[in-house]
Protein backbone atom coordinates (compact mmCIF):
# COMPACT_ATOMS: atom_id res chain seq x y z
CA UNK A 1 0.00 0.00 0.00
CA UNK A 2 1.20 3.27 -0.96
CA UNK A 3 2.27 5.27 1.78
CA UNK A 4 1.03 8.43 0.21
CA UNK A 5 -2.43 7.24 0.38
CA UNK A 6 -2.58 6.25 3.84
CA UNK A 7 -1.24 9.62 4.82
CA UNK A 8 -3.82 11.80 2.90
CA UNK A 9 -6.41 9.15 4.39
CA UNK A 10 -4.83 10.36 7.98
CA UNK A 11 -5.31 13.69 6.97
CA UNK A 12 -8.95 14.20 6.24
CA UNK A 13 -9.62 11.57 8.88
CA UNK A 14 -8.34 13.86 11.54
CA UNK A 15 -10.00 17.17 10.10
CA UNK A 16 -13.05 15.39 8.71
CA UNK A 17 -12.79 17.65 5.52
CA UNK A 18 -11.42 17.29 1.87
CA UNK A 19 -10.67 21.16 1.89
CA UNK A 20 -8.54 21.53 5.05
CA UNK A 21 -6.58 18.58 4.20
CA UNK A 22 -5.24 19.56 0.49
CA UNK A 23 -4.37 23.03 2.70
CA UNK A 24 -2.57 21.16 5.20
CA UNK A 25 -0.86 18.40 2.38
CA UNK A 26 -0.71 21.65 -0.10
CA UNK A 27 -2.33 19.61 -2.43
CA UNK A 28 -5.03 20.31 -4.87
CA UNK A 29 -8.97 18.88 -3.64
CA UNK A 30 -9.40 16.66 -6.36
CA UNK A 31 -5.53 14.94 -5.93
CA UNK A 32 -7.08 14.36 -2.02
CA UNK A 33 -10.09 12.93 -3.62
CA UNK A 34 -8.21 10.75 -6.12
CA UNK A 35 -5.78 9.23 -3.36
CA UNK A 36 -8.90 8.53 -0.90
CA UNK A 37 -11.03 6.69 -3.51
CA UNK A 38 -7.83 4.89 -4.13
CA UNK A 39 -7.47 3.16 -0.98
CA UNK A 40 -11.51 2.90 -1.17
CA UNK A 41 -10.52 0.38 -4.17
CA UNK A 42 -8.00 -0.96 -2.49
CA UNK A 43 -10.03 -1.76 0.68
CA UNK A 44 -13.06 -2.60 -1.69
CA UNK A 45 -14.91 -0.49 0.98
CA UNK A 46 -15.98 3.28 1.49
CA UNK A 47 -14.14 4.56 4.16
CA UNK A 48 -15.85 8.06 4.13
CA UNK A 49 -19.58 8.54 4.60
CA UNK A 50 -20.35 11.93 2.58
CA UNK A 51 -23.92 13.74 3.34
CA UNK A 52 -25.19 17.45 2.69
CA UNK A 53 -21.47 18.63 2.90
CA UNK A 54 -19.97 16.58 5.75
CA UNK A 55 -18.19 13.49 5.84
CA UNK A 56 -17.73 11.21 9.03
CA UNK A 57 -15.80 7.66 9.22
CA UNK A 58 -17.40 4.63 7.99
CA UNK A 59 -16.85 1.35 10.60
CA UNK A 60 -13.97 0.16 8.08
CA UNK A 61 -12.64 4.03 8.30
CA UNK A 62 -12.60 4.08 11.66
CA UNK A 63 -10.47 0.97 11.58
CA UNK A 64 -8.12 2.19 8.73
CA UNK A 65 -7.88 5.30 11.21
CA UNK A 66 -7.07 3.49 14.11
CA UNK A 67 -4.10 1.29 12.51
CA UNK A 68 -2.75 4.43 10.29
CA UNK A 69 -2.52 6.19 13.72
CA UNK A 70 -0.26 3.13 15.08
CA UNK A 71 1.57 2.89 11.83
CA UNK A 72 2.50 6.42 11.53
CA UNK A 73 4.21 6.50 15.60
CA UNK A 74 5.52 3.74 14.43
CA UNK A 75 7.11 5.61 12.11
CA UNK A 76 8.38 8.23 14.50
CA UNK A 77 9.71 6.00 16.92
CA UNK A 78 11.65 4.65 14.40
CA UNK A 79 13.04 7.25 12.79
CA UNK A 80 14.13 8.72 16.35
CA UNK A 81 15.78 5.30 17.17
CA UNK A 82 17.39 5.45 13.96
CA UNK A 83 18.62 8.92 14.15
CA UNK A 84 19.92 8.20 17.81
CA UNK A 85 22.32 5.53 16.61
CA UNK A 86 23.51 7.49 13.05
CA UNK A 87 23.59 11.03 15.41
CA UNK A 88 22.00 12.68 12.30
CA UNK A 89 18.99 15.15 13.00
CA UNK A 90 16.98 15.71 9.76
CA UNK A 91 13.36 16.47 8.24
CA UNK A 92 11.41 19.26 8.08
CA UNK A 93 9.41 21.09 10.50
CA UNK A 94 6.60 23.90 10.30
CA UNK A 95 6.20 26.70 12.43
CA UNK A 96 4.06 29.14 12.99
CA UNK A 97 4.15 32.28 14.94
CA UNK A 98 2.45 35.08 15.69
CA UNK A 99 3.54 38.53 14.33
CA UNK A 100 5.67 39.73 17.34
CA UNK A 101 7.65 36.79 17.82
CA UNK A 102 8.21 36.13 14.17
CA UNK A 103 9.69 39.24 13.87
CA UNK A 104 11.30 40.14 16.88
CA UNK A 105 12.09 36.49 18.50
CA UNK A 106 12.74 34.06 15.84
CA UNK A 107 14.88 35.27 13.24
CA UNK A 108 17.87 34.67 15.64
CA UNK A 109 16.89 31.60 16.96
CA UNK A 110 15.85 29.87 14.01
CA UNK A 111 19.24 31.04 11.97
CA UNK A 112 20.81 29.90 15.07
CA UNK A 113 19.23 26.42 14.56
CA UNK A 114 20.26 26.36 11.04
CA UNK A 115 23.70 26.44 11.87
CA UNK A 116 23.82 24.03 14.09
CA UNK A 117 21.04 21.51 12.23
CA UNK A 118 21.72 22.75 8.26
CA UNK A 119 20.40 19.24 7.40
CA UNK A 120 16.71 20.65 8.26
CA UNK A 121 14.15 22.10 6.55
CA UNK A 122 12.01 24.81 8.58
CA UNK A 123 8.70 26.51 7.12
CA UNK A 124 7.46 29.07 9.16
CA UNK A 125 4.35 30.45 8.87
CA UNK A 126 2.58 33.84 10.07
CA UNK A 127 -0.55 35.20 11.61
CA UNK A 128 -2.19 36.43 14.93
CA UNK A 129 -2.25 34.32 17.94
CA UNK A 130 -6.09 33.05 16.85
CA UNK A 131 -4.62 31.79 13.64
CA UNK A 132 -1.08 30.07 14.95
CA UNK A 133 -3.69 28.23 17.60
CA UNK A 134 -6.04 27.36 14.63
CA UNK A 135 -2.99 25.84 11.98
CA UNK A 136 -1.86 23.69 15.53
CA UNK A 137 -5.44 22.64 15.92
CA UNK A 138 -5.86 21.17 12.39
CA UNK A 139 -2.03 20.09 12.33
CA UNK A 140 -1.52 23.01 9.48
CA UNK A 141 1.82 22.96 11.66
CA UNK A 142 4.14 20.65 14.13
CA UNK A 143 4.84 23.70 16.15
CA UNK A 144 3.75 27.02 16.95
CA UNK A 145 4.93 30.04 19.03
CA UNK A 146 2.39 32.49 20.85
CA UNK A 147 2.33 35.29 23.03
CA UNK A 148 -1.40 35.54 24.50
CA UNK A 149 -2.85 32.55 26.85
CA UNK A 150 -3.97 29.47 24.72
CA UNK A 151 -7.82 28.20 25.78
CA UNK A 152 -7.34 24.52 23.87
CA UNK A 153 -6.99 22.11 26.87
CA UNK A 154 -6.34 19.71 23.81
CA UNK A 155 -2.80 21.20 23.34
CA UNK A 156 0.37 21.32 25.19
CA UNK A 157 1.13 24.97 25.88
CA UNK A 158 4.96 25.44 27.47
CA UNK A 159 5.68 28.69 28.86
CA UNK A 160 9.09 30.01 27.40
CA UNK A 161 9.78 32.98 28.19
CA UNK A 162 7.99 36.28 29.88
CA UNK A 163 7.77 39.85 27.44
CA UNK A 164 6.99 43.52 29.33
CA UNK A 165 4.83 45.96 27.59
CA UNK A 166 4.75 49.19 27.39
CA UNK A 167 2.98 52.67 26.93
CA UNK A 168 4.44 54.47 24.13
CA UNK A 169 4.54 57.81 22.70
CA UNK A 170 6.28 60.74 20.34
CA UNK A 171 8.97 62.37 22.49
CA UNK A 172 7.94 65.61 23.79
CA UNK A 173 4.31 63.99 24.28
CA UNK A 174 3.10 65.44 27.60
CA UNK A 175 3.25 62.01 29.62
CA UNK A 176 7.01 61.74 28.72
CA UNK A 177 7.50 64.06 32.02
CA UNK A 178 5.80 61.16 33.98
CA UNK A 179 8.32 57.73 34.67
CA UNK A 180 5.55 55.45 35.11
CA UNK A 181 1.72 55.80 33.13
CA UNK A 182 -1.38 54.12 34.46
CA UNK A 183 -3.63 52.90 32.06
CA UNK A 184 -6.52 55.92 32.52
CA UNK A 185 -3.82 58.60 31.64
CA UNK A 186 -3.53 56.90 28.43
CA UNK A 187 -7.40 56.91 28.03
CA UNK A 188 -6.95 60.73 27.39
CA UNK A 189 -5.50 60.25 23.75
CA UNK A 190 -6.22 58.97 20.85
CA UNK A 191 -5.18 55.28 21.52
CA UNK A 192 -3.64 52.95 18.26
CA UNK A 193 -3.96 49.50 18.72
CA UNK A 194 -3.56 45.77 16.87
CA UNK A 195 -6.30 43.84 15.12
CA UNK A 196 -8.56 41.32 17.06
CA UNK A 197 -7.28 38.00 17.17
CA UNK A 198 -3.82 39.45 17.87
CA UNK A 199 -1.77 38.55 20.95
CA UNK A 200 -0.79 42.04 22.20
CA UNK A 201 -4.85 42.60 22.09
CA UNK A 202 -6.12 39.89 23.72
CA UNK A 203 -3.87 40.93 26.70
CA UNK A 204 -4.62 44.37 26.86
CA UNK A 205 -8.31 43.68 26.66
CA UNK A 206 -7.51 41.29 30.06
CA UNK A 207 -5.20 44.46 31.35
CA UNK A 208 -8.24 46.79 30.69
CA UNK A 209 -10.92 44.53 32.47
CA UNK A 210 -8.75 44.76 35.69
CA UNK A 211 -8.66 48.34 35.69
CA UNK A 212 -12.37 49.69 36.73
CA UNK A 213 -13.49 52.00 33.72
CA UNK A 214 -10.99 51.38 31.30
CA UNK A 215 -12.41 49.34 29.09
CA UNK A 216 -15.62 51.03 28.22
CA UNK A 217 -13.24 54.40 28.15
CA UNK A 218 -10.66 53.05 25.35
CA UNK A 219 -10.58 55.82 22.45
CA UNK A 220 -8.95 53.51 19.42
CA UNK A 221 -8.43 55.53 16.85
CA UNK A 222 -6.70 52.93 14.87
CA UNK A 223 -6.71 49.39 14.75
CA UNK A 224 -3.82 47.73 12.51
CA UNK A 225 -2.21 44.53 11.82
CA UNK A 226 1.71 44.43 12.88
CA UNK A 227 4.02 46.33 15.37
CA UNK A 228 5.63 47.84 12.50
CA UNK A 229 2.35 49.37 11.55
CA UNK A 230 1.59 50.48 14.89
CA UNK A 231 4.97 52.22 15.39
CA UNK A 232 4.71 53.81 12.74
CA UNK A 233 1.24 55.68 13.81
CA UNK A 234 2.63 56.33 17.11
CA UNK A 235 5.71 57.74 15.50
CA UNK A 236 3.64 60.08 13.04
CA UNK A 237 1.69 61.53 16.55
CA UNK A 238 -1.33 60.27 15.54
CA UNK A 239 -2.03 58.64 19.09
CA UNK A 240 -0.64 56.19 21.60
CA UNK A 241 -0.42 52.73 22.31
CA UNK A 242 0.95 50.14 24.00
CA UNK A 243 3.36 46.97 22.39
CA UNK A 244 5.81 44.67 23.53
CA UNK A 245 9.29 45.94 24.70
CA UNK A 246 10.72 43.47 22.28
CA UNK A 247 9.59 45.27 19.57
CA UNK A 248 10.73 49.11 20.09
CA UNK A 249 14.97 48.69 20.99
CA UNK A 250 15.56 50.56 17.70
CA UNK A 251 13.02 53.18 18.04
CA UNK A 252 14.08 54.13 21.37
CA UNK A 253 17.89 54.25 20.28
CA UNK A 254 16.91 56.70 17.62
CA UNK A 255 14.87 58.72 19.79
CA UNK A 256 11.74 58.69 17.91
CA UNK A 257 9.72 56.86 20.80
CA UNK A 258 9.31 57.23 24.13
CA UNK A 259 8.34 54.04 26.52
CA UNK A 260 6.67 54.40 29.82
CA UNK A 261 6.22 51.44 32.37
CA UNK A 262 2.74 50.62 33.22
CA UNK A 263 1.28 51.06 36.74
CA UNK A 264 0.68 48.18 37.35
CA UNK A 265 3.18 46.52 35.28
CA UNK A 266 1.76 44.48 32.26
CA UNK A 267 3.66 41.56 31.21
CA UNK A 268 2.77 38.06 29.15
CA UNK A 269 4.11 34.63 28.43
CA UNK A 270 5.40 33.81 25.12
CA UNK A 271 4.40 29.81 24.60
CA UNK A 272 5.12 27.14 22.64
CA UNK A 273 1.94 25.26 21.74
CA UNK A 274 1.84 21.47 19.78
CA UNK A 275 -0.56 18.61 19.80
CA UNK A 276 -0.37 16.08 22.59
CA UNK A 277 1.75 13.30 20.74
CA UNK A 278 3.27 9.60 21.93
CA UNK A 279 5.71 10.10 19.46
CA UNK A 280 7.43 13.29 17.97
CA UNK A 281 10.17 13.08 15.38
CA UNK A 282 13.53 13.53 16.74
CA UNK A 283 13.96 17.04 14.77
CA UNK A 284 10.88 18.40 16.91
CA UNK A 285 12.53 17.32 20.39
CA UNK A 286 15.62 18.97 19.04
CA UNK A 287 13.85 22.29 18.06
CA UNK A 288 12.38 22.04 21.27
CA UNK A 289 15.17 21.70 23.41
CA UNK A 290 17.01 24.24 21.29
CA UNK A 291 14.19 27.12 22.12
CA UNK A 292 14.18 26.39 25.31
CA UNK A 293 18.00 26.84 26.04
CA UNK A 294 17.64 29.98 23.64
CA UNK A 295 14.61 31.79 25.91
CA UNK A 296 16.57 31.03 29.04
CA UNK A 297 19.59 32.64 28.05
CA UNK A 298 17.26 35.77 26.77
CA UNK A 299 15.02 36.18 29.24
CA UNK A 300 14.64 39.51 30.86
Amino acid sequence: MADRRLQVFHTVARLLSFTKAAEVLHMTQPAVTFQIRQLEEHFNTRLFDRTHNKISLTDAGETVFASAERIFELYAEMENAVGAITGEVTGALAIGASTTIAEYMLPTLLGDFKKRYPEISIHLKVSNTEGIVSMVENNAIDLGVVEAPVGNKNLVVEHCKRDQLFAIMPPGHALTRCERVKFDQLLEYPFICREEGSGTREVINDYLNLQQGCQSSLKVAMELGSPEAVKGAVEAGMGVSVVSGATIQKELKLGTLVALQLDPPLDRPFSFVHQKQKFRLRVMDELLEFARAYCRSYDT
